[in-house]
């Protein structure tokens, strides 16, 4: 596996499940945090985006895994032609001898308290999805596909039966909260362990505050990644000149902040 990749990995797994047991009446898969053998064979597409390439983690961790086995995968379930949904996992506990339809979600948000409902306050940083949605479309289109009678034919070629499938979600997220804003985790929801940094408006980026660090801009696919691998960095005026062409094509990048040798903070600037 290559050295980039071996890096995505890890952030993957080092990433909290979202919630410990259930939300929103959605269980959360328990994922085996085993650490993956460097020479374990990954497939992906090198244009492929963030979700994907976190599927195709979660599948080479798995048949890796003494735990699970994988009776199927990226199952595209059609009618009269016309895809209208995918099944992402279907697994077989070996120590329960229980199978599972697992849907895997891997999310950056930020939190807009400016939201009345606190699910959705959790926002994609470009503000064009939140935890609410897509919870509400797990729970309403992805679980309620493999009860679907196109999907009958694709699970009776696998000798599966919907019912004895329990549904679970893998649903691993950084969030990120405004800076210095005090959170007050609400009893029984969010895993504070998501926490990964914090955002601010792209008029807070200034020298005065930030100017005496460097900086990195990670692309999407290296989100996941731990600061520490960044192999270059940038310093204030280079960075806020990246910052400035984000913003102005209303994009909100993600930064890494070395603030010492081995301290670091992420967060992101945003456009809005």
């Amino acid at each position: 596996m290559e050295k980039i990749i071996y890096q995505q990995v890890l952030g993957f797994l080092a990433t909290p499940p979202l919630w410990k047991n259930d939300l929103f009446g959605i269980p959360q898969f328990d994922f085996p945090a085993d650490l993956p053998d460097k020479k374990t064979a990954i497939s992906y597409s090198p244009y492929s985006i963030l979700g994907k390439r976190m599927e195709s983690f979660f599948e080479a961790l798995l048949k890796n895994s003494k735990d699970y086995k994988i009776l199927g995968s990226n199952i595209q379930v059609t009618r009269e032609k016309i895809t209208i949904g995918e099944i992402d996992f279907l697994l077989k506990s070996i120590a329960e001898n229980q199978q599972y339809h697992v849907e895997l979600v891997y999310k950056f948000y930020v939190y807009d308290p400016d939201y009345n409902e606190e699910l959705e306050r959790w926002i994609g940083p470009n503000r064009k999805d939140s935890l609410l949605q897509k919870l509400r479309k797990l729970k309403e289109k992805q679980f309620p596909l493999l009860y679907k009678p196109e999907t009958k034919d694709y699970l009776s070629n696998l000798q599966l039966n919907s019912k004895d499938l329990k549904q679970e979600v893998c649903f691993k997220a950084n969030l990120f909260l405004p800076k210095h804003f005090n959170y007050t985790e609400k009893a029984g929801s969010i895993n504070k362990e998501c926490i990964a940094g914090y955002w601010i408006h792209s008029e807070e980026f200034c020298g005065e505050e930030y100017e005496g660090y460097h900086f990195f801009s990670p692309k999407k696919q290296q989100w996941p990644v731990h600061p520490k691998y960044a192999e270059k960095w940038h310093s204030y005026a280079l960075i806020k000149k990246q910052v400035d062409s984000f913003i102005e094509r209303k994009r909100s990048p993600l930064l890494w902040m070395k603030k010492g040798e081995s301290e670091f903070e992420r967060f992101f600037i945003v456009w809005w």
